[in-house]
């Protein structure tokens, strides 16, 4: 692998996983422009452990007042703000449960050498965008939120995991269908994020001894740091078009670039 190559894939990664054109889809068919038959695992690993840096710094403060919060609620000590973090806990978890179970369904199916699966799913993606920025916003926050909205968004993100299909915008979509205002179904979907790829992480930890060497020290530490960059700013970029509901916008790329791939691919 080039280093051209690793930043190429780094950033599409960091801009893909949260902008709602999905990185799966896009890493799957760049590979086969680039005619690289397999990523390293290591590689894929990497890339992955930045963009979680990358939710992890946009999102520092909510992150950190949900841990401060389950710890004082573990000794009984609650505080000001405690409230509205808990209640975002259980939902959370339902939501990662439902996504493992439904991931890793999906991830039995190998789409290694179907780019052009990605390319169609691209589309669906479009028309999820669409009908997600037709949706009335609900009115529920943080405070609000049930086992309910975690069943709902839980079963999005496990679907999130085919790739062509946006993760962020299908997660996001559904938090909107399930009545959660704007800036509630953004944030809640990135926060989900942090769960789903310590999951994915963790099943890989055993291989990560047979993975040293897969790839050099140099465009690995290219392609991260390209990854967490961009994935900083397509999170400081998303944010704010959730909040006006302009995920929609995305549809005028993800349309033409899923054509594109069905017929050149």
């Amino acid at each position: 692998m080039t280093l051209i190559q690793a930043a190429i894939l780094g950033l599409f990664q960091g801009i893909a996983e949260f902008l709602p054109i999905s990185s799966s889809g896009h890493l799957l068919i760049f590979k086969d422009i680039m005619g690289l038959a397999e990523v390293p695992a290591l590689f894929d690993v990497t890339l992955h452990v930045a963009t979680l840096g990358s939710i992890v710094v946009v999102f520092r403060r909510r992150v950190g007042g949900i841990i401060a919060s389950v710890a004082r609620w573990i000794v009984r000590r609650h505080g000001d703000g405690d409230a509205e973090n808990l209640s975002i806990v259980v939902p959370a978890v339902v939501a990662t449960a439902l996504t493992g179970a439904l991931g890793l369904a999906i991830d039995r199916i190998d789409f290694s050498g179907s780019p052009k699966v990605a390319a169609g799913l691209l589309i669906v993606t479009a028309l999820i965008l669409i009908a997600g920025s037709r949706l009335k916003p609900g009115s529920t926050g943080f405070r609000g939120m049930t086992v309910r909205h975690g069943v709902i968004v839980g079963l999005a993100q496990g679907v999130g995991v085919l790739p062509g299909i946006s993760r962020s915008g299908i997660s996001i979509s559904a938090g909107l269908a399930s009545g959660l205002e704007r800036q509630a179904a953004g944030e809640f979907s990135f926060l989900l994020a942090i769960p789903a790829i310590l999951g994915a992480l963790a099943l890989k930890l055993d291989d990560l001894p047979a993975m040293a060497g897969s790839v050099a020290a140099l465009p690995l530490a290219v392609g991260s740091i390209v990854a967490f960059a961009a994935g900083v700013g397509a999170l400081l970029l998303l944010m704010p078009l959730v909040r006006k509901g302009k995920l929609a916008w995305f549809a005028a790329y993800l349309i033409p670039a899923g054509l594109i791939g069905l017929f050149i691919l």
